[in-house]
């Protein structure tokens, strides 16, 4: 069933082939096609969102919870904007808004206009906001 094999036995049977040296360099394109005001919208409609929740439910024992909030708030959009200027350097930077208009997104579902693609991602962050609103006014009249 399971024989146990000894290094040199593994050296023996082995076969080694050279590792193929790349010398092309690689071309990654980290950008998402989206612009950057796309990513500042949404930045600013999830950040909205979490401050009238921090507001709305002001209390000091709620000061670390707010804390890793806004760290995760913050680093869900560092985190994307160090990608794109990770090694290898590209030629890829952010879309433009003319370019955006323009040609719109390829999403898997085909092309997407950039009316199309600004609604599909900002409706979510939108959304969010307004349902920490009607939370924030629920608990507000309930008080």
């Amino acid at each position: 069933m399971v024989e146990r094999l000894t290094r040199q036995q593994i050296a023996e049977q082995a076969i080694l082939h050279d590792a193929p040296i790349l010398s092309a360099s690689t071309t990654v394109d980290r950008t998402f096609e989206l612009p950057t005001g796309i990513y500042v919208a949404m930045a600013g409609l999830f950040s909205a969102a979490f401050a009238v929740m921090a507001i709305g439910f002001a209390n000091p024992a709620m000061i670390l919870p707010t804390a890793i909030i806004a760290l995760f708030i913050a680093m869900f959009f560092a985190v994307p904007a160090m990608w794109v200027r990770m090694k290898p350097d590209n030629p890829q930077r952010a879309t433009t808004w003319e370019r955006f208009r323009r040609q719109g997104i390829m999403t898997c579902y085909g092309r997407s206009t950039a009316n199309g693609a600004a609604i599909q991602v900002l409706i979510l962050p939108a959304l969010l906001l307004l349902w920490a609103i009607a939370v924030v006014t629920i608990a507000a009249v309930v008080r």
